[in-house]
């Protein structure tokens, strides 16, 4: 198994160019199955999530073509064409893998009248059921069984009839599986308290390009109007605002100073503002997001909070930026409730963190150093990066196919602005 191995100490400098965003991605990907033609998207990531996805299509009949590209470009195109669906069940051995599968349960309920799904896995991060989903799917008319491990949903033979749900917490899931399941259906559809993360606005617009009616996009308040068709599209996916987060972390860590072409302040203005009051400059500048880190840094005091508020996918990152701070950081994790497993590994480099329920303690420390660390899921991967990058000596990180699962050649991208890191084998 591979591993990560940062000498830390280097100060990061230059440009890199953010990603396609996975999140977007994997409720892009799923889109195909609402149309018999043509699904075209650019700037998709290279992950090893969205091999995997590629594959649960694959096991529905649906076909999937990447144009030729260098071995060194970052992100691709890839022409997805579910013309016959052969199947509609998603196996056990495909969904565990990772949670965004259930997001195939909306659009092929949409177009087939029923589905069969493996209840997912993913990061174990929390306990995330997926009892919204289920909830806006039958008051949109849908039937709903659980037997066996797999959840199944029927449709009338008409279609959806359409409803209304209104969530009673905001899910970025659940929303997206509505939306899919709501676009198809023979009446009108209404989501209220729906999720509103620029990954909702990214897949309404995709849905409206492919000849979707839906209301209110970027608002709580959502409207569905069915139609009797979607047809093909060609869509870029909107750069990672996450991963774009997570090296202006790593930039400011180590003093740094970089342009990360394609983020967008608009998308992330919560973290912005929260390494804005970490003493961190950044600022939008034509093509990008201007991130540079010249003076002592700030200690916050910040929640997780559906967006727009802190997203949860940047605590750990912003965690290790603040153990680098001049007095005591507290972060709340209102979200998922076990989101600190990164704690301890941050804790063996010297950090000193103190947890308390879903409420962490930051003490800013004067130098952190380098250890064997543990990833335990995708972001607390990348806190264990950040961290490493401004530690003395060097930072062992292992299991990281984690980090494969959110990051795009990760090491290349830091190598280019300067980090001394280097993937092994043989973990």
């Amino acid at each position: 198994m591979d591993r990560i191995i940062i000498r830390g100490g280097r100060r990061l400098a230059g440009r890199l160019t953010i990603s396609g965003a996975k999140n977007a991605a994997l409720a892009l990907l799923p889109c195909t199955l609402l149309t018999d033609e043509p699904l075209t998207l650019r700037n998709l990531p290279r992950l090893a999530d969205i091999d995997s996805f590629q594959h649960l299509l694959n096991q529905f009949g649906v076909t999937t073509t990447i144009a030729g590209s260098r071995p060194e470009d970052f992100g691709r195109v890839m022409t997805l064409s579910a013309t016959r669906i052969t199947s509609t069940v998603a196996p056990y051995e495909l969904v565990r893998k990772m949670r965004a599968s259930i997001l195939v349960l909306g659009p092929m309920l949409a177009r087939m009248g029923e589905a069969r799904v493996s209840l997912p896995g993913g990061c174990a991060i929390g306990n995330r059921p997926i009892d919204l989903h289920l909830k806006a799917l039958e008051a949109f008319g849908a039937t709903i069984e659980m037997a066996e491990g797999y959840v199944r949903a029927i449709a009338p033979d008409a279609g959806l009839p359409g409803g209304r749900y209104t969530f009673p917490v905001v899910s970025v899931g659940a929303t997206e599986n509505a939306l899919m399941a709501g676009v198809l259906a023979a009446g009108t559809c209404h989501l209220h308290n729906a999720a509103r993360e620029p990954e909702i606005v990214d897949l309404c617009n995709l849905l409206n390009a492919m000849g979707a009616a839906i209301e209110g996009i970027g608002t709580s308040d959502l409207t569905i109007h069915g139609v009797p068709r979607l047809h093909g599209a060609t869509y870029r996916v909107m750069a990672d605002r996450i991963e774009a987060g997570s090296y202006a972390c790593a930039a400011a860590i180590t003093g740094g100073e970089v342009l990360l072409c394609g983020a967008r302040e608009d998308d992330m203005a919560a973290s912005v503002q929260a390494l804005r009051d970490a003493g961190v400059h950044c600022e939008q500048q034509g093509e990008g997001l201007h991130v540079a880190a010249d003076g002592a840094l700030r200690p916050v005091t910040i929640a997780t909070a559906p967006f727009p508020g802190f997203a949860t996918d940047m605590q750990a990152q912003l965690m290790a930026l603040l153990c680098r701070a001049e007095g005591a950081s507290v972060l709340t994790e209102s979200i998922f409730e076990n989101r600190y497993m990164h704690v301890p590994e941050l804790n063996r480099m010297g950090a000193h963190i103190e947890t308390k329920g879903r409420v962490a303690i930051v003490h800013g420390v004067q130098q952190m150093t380098g250890a064997d660390v543990m990833a335990t899921d995708l972001r607390a991967s990348m806190s264990l990066i950040v961290a490493g990058l401004a530690a003395a000596g060097e930072t062992r990180v292992h299991r990281v196919y984690h980090l494969d699962r959110g990051y795009e050649r990760l090491e290349e991208k830091l190598a280019l602005i300067g980090a001394d890191i280097e993937r092994v084998g043989g973990d």
